[in-house]
């Protein structure tokens, strides 16, 4: 005869359930991601892309005594499988979700293979061997659990399990360089500003080169400096604004 299991582990198989009610149809939801787009004058195309993960659905119930459909040795209360399902969720990580069929003579049935609440219980001698098949094994997270007391069950608790399939990840530390900004410090002008004299009644260029420069033979450097003719060295004209060179003379 062909026994059938489900099960399901958590924090590698520390802790671990068999559905004590197998269900009568395991629901697999696989589809894939890919998408279309219109190519001029060729039509529509399909990208394929990676598969999506798989979703499963399970519903069956947990008994409130031992029917003679019941499988494994051990059967808990009703409550007891809700509560570990609760417990799980609430850890907010995957678990591990078993479907498999064991090939095995029923005479020797219970004598060959213990279903306990251990996954390392679960599997036999014989369950590794070649009598055994593994149909689904994967990492899920749990995405919905609802369940509910029907009256007239004996105790009986209604349940259906929606399950995704998990992959394991790694975050990968980003390290960001800071970029240098390098400032360019402007070299000083050490240029002296050239600066101005607004002539007044009684100026000459040589009084101007005296007075401001320090030297009054520095007048033809004012004269070349604003481009004076000889004729207007004798009569400046009052208000006129003139250059003056620096006060040391260009060597």
């Amino acid at each position: 005869m062909e026994e059938y299991g489900f099960f399901l582990s958590f924090n590698n198989e520390s802790e671990a359930m068999r559905l004590p009610v197998n269900p009568e149809k395991l629901e697999i939801n696989a589809s894939g991601d890919g998408k279309s787009y219109n190519i001029v004058d060729l039509g529509e195309i399909n990208s394929i892309q990676p598969n999506k993960l798989r979703e499963i659905t399970i519903e069956s119930f947990f008994p409130g005594q031992r029917y003679p459909f019941v499988v494994g040795n051990t059967l808990y209360t009703p409550y007891h499988y809700v509560e570990m399902i609760q417990k799980w969720m609430e850890k907010k990580r995957p678990l591990r979700f078993v479907f498999s069929g064991l090939n095995v003579p029923e005479s020797s049935l219970d004598e060959k293979i213990k279903l306990n609440t251990q996954i390392g219980d679960i599997e036999s001698e014989r369950f590794r061997s070649n009598e055994a098949f593994m149909a689904i094994n994967m990492a899920v997270s749990i995405e919905k659990f609802d369940w509910s007391i029907v009256a007239g069950d004996s105790g009986d608790i209604q349940f259906k399990l929606s399950l995704k399939e998990y992959v394991f990840y790694q975050a990968l530390k980003l390290k960001f360089k800071e970029a240098k900004t390098e400032v360019k410090k402007k070299r000083a002008d050490t240029k002296e500003a050239s600066s101005t004299y607004t002539v007044v009644a009684g100026d000459s260029l040589w009084k101007i080169a005296k007075k401001k420069l320090g030297d009054g033979s520095r007048y033809r450097e004012i004269q070349k400096l604003n481009k004076i003719p000889d004729s207007e060295l004798r009569k400046l004209s009052i208000g006129k604004v003139i250059k003056l060179p620096q006060k040391e003379a260009a060597k």
